[in-house]
């Protein structure tokens, strides 16, 4: 019998292998070109997740609807239990220096810059409607091709357990 529990408990740990312990300083990186998302508790790797990206890959996020997802860093602003993607986190873009380039551009004024300065100093919801584009989200529905307009999408079983890990206010790095 005590074999037997000893074998279920090292098959969760080796499944979950925070469960039971609290995650310290969480952190998301996205590697776009290798399609990974690595979770982090403090600067310890615990959990690997292939992603599906936006259906323009390669680019980074520039404008609305160019189906790119952007490059940069970010923190999760929200999580989203009823989301028409499974689960969902949004991620902060457009950053400040989406907003510097998209004001120097001509695709946002002024106050839509103040505005996403000012959400991003108080750690909140930056504009998701601005020519910048938005509403980019770390979701389910799965991640066996590129079909998102931007997002970082798991498979629903693995988003579950990425949800539960973090909370609003976690680092999101992206990078190409």
């Amino acid at each position: 019998m005590n074999t037997l529990f000893i074998s279920l408990l090292i098959c969760v740990i080796c499944v979950h292998p925070w469960q039971g312990q609290p995650i310290e300083k969480p952190r998301i990186v996205v590697y776009k070109r290798e399609r990974k998302l690595e979770l982090y508790s403090n600067k310890q790797l615990i959990r690997t997740y292939r992603v599906g990206l936006g259906f323009s890959p390669v680019n980074d996020k520039v404008r609305e609807g160019d189906g790119a997802t952007p490059e940069g860093e970010f923190y999760v602003f929200v999580k989203n239990n009823k989301s028409a993607y499974y689960l969902s986190l949004g991620v902060s873009y457009p950053n400040v220096e989406d907003a510097e380039r998209g004001l120097r551009d001509g695709l946002i004024n002024k106050a839509q810059y103040n505005a996403i300065v000012e959400a991003h100093r108080k750690k909140t919801a930056p504009p998701q409607y601005t020519k910048l584009g938005g509403l980019i989200y770390i979701h389910g529905n799965g991640a066996k091709s590129d079909w998102t307009w931007g997002c970082v999408a798991l498979e629903n079983e693995q988003m579950k357990e990425l949800f539960d890990a973090v909370s609003v206010g976690t680092p999101v790095t992206i990078k190409p």
